[in-house]
């Protein structure tokens, strides 16, 4: 399985971003699908995650202004970002089952 993550770029405070998430192979429905993040100098730390049944978990940060989705038929993750903050800037994955994605790269200005 390989992993395309799209859709970062830079924003200013309180606007909004729309990552992607798109495998290729022959899985994907099965796998749980992830968002982490990495800040300057930070850990990578779990954003949200949802199960192919939808159960659906966020970090604090995230909570209240992240949602994930998927589309199986569409084999895509997606993660909408509103209410931006400086803080959220990070470079952002995607991780399908043990497979990591390419990181795209937020950037988010006071």
């Amino acid at each position: 399985v390989q992993l395309q993550a799209s859709g970062g770029g830079l924003v200013q405070a309180g606007e909004s971003l729309r990552l992607s998430c798109v495998a290729s192979g022959n899985s994907f429905s099965g796998y749980t699908m992830y968002w982490y993040r990495q800040a300057p100098g930070k850990q990578r730390e779990f954003v949200a995650s949802i199960i192919t049944g939808g159960g659906i978990a966020y970090s604090n940060s995230a909570k209240g202004r992240f949602a994930i989705s998927r589309d199986n038929d569409k084999k895509a993750g997606y993660l909408q970002m509103s209410n931006l903050k400086p803080e959220d800037t990070a470079v952002y994955y995607c991780r399908l089952g043990t497979f990591w994605g390419q990181e795209t790269l937020v950037t988010v200005s006071s």
